[in-house]
């Protein structure tokens, strides 16, 4: 089968591999019909996560048709058309009961925070993704979930990671009715995270990022206030005070992670030499300009070692900080919903459809922001036939 290759550090291509097999009775190999390059592939691709092994296959978001199944699953069948959650869940660890798919005990047993994913390093379990023809997914009993009729794959595939992380940013954010919420990163994540704080009750949202096609695209799909921090302020955390009466916001969502730009000695340190678990630039700002007794929140992607980040401004500040992996179970009921109704549209996030054979042409695109790409989704050739 035809499927991703890393090779190093913005190396990738598509090459032929051995299709998956059951490994384990509760498996299901999935025929791949949607997959697609994920922000959090990007810290993959540069570098940035430790232990991402030469001859992986990324690929956390992907839909498909179940085509063979382990001889104890018994909750889909061949012939399903599944979104499979980026999250690997047993769904009966203890952490599992609790809701937090992310950090399922079960499906990363070496790990002491992160559970499994899907086609992420082997900090997250070594699994092998879905940017190939073919997938196994572990836990077929509990994760895959089978897609409406009526709802396209296109809005399904951005319910395996992208609207359920933006969504569950928002819910971590605490935002209470009439709260001016800020977010840190105009990617796919902190755009549905700004258009998810409207569900939630926000009276003002503002979204921050460095490029203006983005922040033009957030504008419109977040209804949102939009500002360029590297042309529209001369530092971020006085200017988000001086637009909120100098208390400053009552919530902040950190949606950048490990690549934030905005800060020489971050990107040093946290990029470039990668003495620290990526640039916290974006966390910084969060700290330093969320209010006293304000909330932030973190769901953008740091690596697995320390961070250098004003933790005595936050305690002093009186300031919950919540982060985690979006337990995508948990939020699928509601989002489905929503996007039956016609509140949430994930779809139109997606600009770019890739043949899966010019997956290395999508990689450098979406690295380096060309073509005024937001989300780029991989389509396999067997994907209709």
């Amino acid at each position: 089968m035809l499927a991703m290759d890393f090779r190093g550090p913005k190396r990738v291509r598509a090459v032929q591999k051995p299709m998956p097999t059951i490994l384990h009775p509760e498996d299901a190999i999935v025929k791949v019909l949607r997959t697609c390059i994920c922000g959090s592939d990007l810290h993959l691709y540069n570098g940035n996560v430790p232990d991402t092994r030469v001859g992986m296959t990324f690929g956390h978001e992907f839909v498909g048709e179940i085509v063979e199944i382990g001889a104890e699953v018994t909750e889909v069948k061949v012939g399903d058309r599944v979104l499979v959650p980026f999250n690997i869940a047993c769904g009966r660890c203890i952490f599992c009961k609790e809701g937090m798919y992310g950090n399922c005990h079960e499906s990363n047993s070496e790990a002491t925070a992160v559970g499994g994913f899907l086609g992420y390093a082997h900090t997250g379990g070594g699994h092998n993704g879905g940017q190939a023809e073919y997938a196994r997914v572990p836990y077929a009993n509990f994760g895959p979930t089978v897609i409406p009729a009526g709802m396209s794959l296109d809005d399904a595939v951005l319910l395996t990671d992208i609207t359920p992380t933006g969504y569950q940013a928002a819910e971590m954010a605490g935002i209470q009715p009439g709260d001016t919420v800020v977010v840190f990163g105009a990617g796919p994540v902190g755009i549905m995270a700004a258009r998810c704080s409207w569900l939630f009750g926000a009276g003002r949202v503002i979204i921050i990022d460095q490029y203006d096609y983005r922040l033009e695209f957030a504008k419109n799909f977040a209804k949102c206030e939009a500002y360029n921090f590297e042309k529209d302020m001369d530092d971020p955390v006085m200017f988000i005070k001086k637009q909120t009466d100098w208390l400053g916001a009552d919530a902040c969502i950190d949606a950048v992670g490990a690549e934030a730009a905005g800060n020489a000695m971050q990107t040093i340190t946290g990029r470039k030499t990668l003495l620290q678990a990526g640039s916290a630039t974006a966390l910084h700002w969060a700290i330093n300009s969320v209010r006293k007794g304000g909330v932030i929140s973190i769901v953008g992607v740091y690596g697995p070692t320390d961070n250098l980040v004003p933790i005595g401004n936050m305690m002093n500040k009186g300031i919950t900080m919540r982060g985690n992996q979006a337990s995508v179970k948990r939020h699928l009921p509601r989002l489905i919903d929503h996007v039956m109704k016609g509140i949430l549209k994930p779809s139109e996030l997606i600009t770019h459809r890739i043949p899966l054979e010019d997956v290395a042409d999508g990689y450098r695109m979406f690295s380096a922001k060309l073509d005024n790409i937001i989300k780029p989704v991989l389509i396999p050739p067997t994907a209709n036939a």
